[in-house]
């Protein structure tokens, strides 16, 4: 397993990393606050967030399976040579465990806050039923033979197809309500942030190795934070210059009862009894 070569670039190297860890993983939070404050999930996608938790329990199994193992490390090194380094640092494995718990909290929410109309759709039911199938018939191909990296790269491929198709309900809904009300932008922002350090330890990585290897031996990571970046960008366009400070045509039930009066006038009183 190769080492370092440049002191301060393994300190940038980590500093990226922890980087891209603490604005991920904070990103989650403000989405939580927002559905707790409100007591609703109105204007959140819920196909958005049933995608999200298969792309994160993906990653997950990815990432601690490759950082833990010597013996899917081992199978890495004779695909891509006993010179390079593993490509998932610590962050990768706290900050996929960390994503798995928030976004479980998140549908949980869905489950107990006022949802209006809105629910999981039908296609997206089928999309994570299918994924986890194929998931579970590739683990039955892996075992005769222990290819395990093998395995665990359809798990990284899986993580990318969820990253590519997750953000786009949610661009649409907020096209198709032509607001973003209900869909918290800190999330955006500290998300393009992570995505942004994200690749950048790769860069840090790949200049101290004198190697691109890490880019391509673990693809999901470099999908990852590209794809992340792209929908992030749209999701600030909608907010900030598409549909500024416009609220939700659906109010949500605090909002309803906020505009009721505590107690109606005598007509109004005598006209219902009518």
């Amino acid at each position: 397993m190769a080492s370092w070569n440049s002191f301060p670039l393994e300190i940038t190297y980590e500093t990226f990393g922890w980087l891209a860890f603490f604005s991920w993983s904070i990103s989650f939070y403000p989405q939580v606050i927002l559905n707790f404050r409100r007591k609703s999930v109105i204007g959140l996608n819920f196909d958005f967030v049933l995608l999200n938790l298969t792309k994160h329990s993906s990653y997950m199994i990815y990432n601690v399976c490759l950082y833990f193992s010597p013996v899917i490390q081992q199978q890495y090194f004779d695909k891509y040579g006993s010179g390079e380094m593993i490509p998932v640092a610590a962050n990768d494995v706290a900050f996929s465990i960390h994503a798995v718990l928030l976004t479980a909290i998140t549908l949980f929410q869905i489950v107990i806050y006022e949802r209006g109309i809105q629910k999981v759709s039908k296609i997206s039911i089928g999309i994570v039923s299918v994924v986890w199938l194929i998931a579970a018939i590739c683990f039955f191909v892996a075992l005769p033979s222990h290819s395990w990296l093998w395995l665990i790269s359809i798990f990284n491929s899986i993580q990318v197809f969820m990253t590519v198709i997750k953000y786009i309900p949610q661009a649409v809904m907020n096209f198709a309500r032509k607001s973003t009300d209900g869909f918290s932008i800190g999330n955006i922002l500290l998300d393009f942030t992570g995505g942004l350090a994200n690749y950048a330890q790769m860069v840090i990585q790949s200049i101290d190795q004198n190697s691109w290897v890490n880019f391509y031996g673990n693809i999901g990571k470099t999908l990852l934070s590209l794809v992340s970046i792209f929908f992030d960008i749209i999701f600030m366009c909608q907010h900030y210059v598409l549909y500024p400070a416009r609220k939700a045509t659906v109010p949500s039930k605090v909002e309803r009862e906020g505009r009721e009066p505590l107690v109606k006038s005598i007509n109004e009183s005598a006209s219902e009894n009518v």
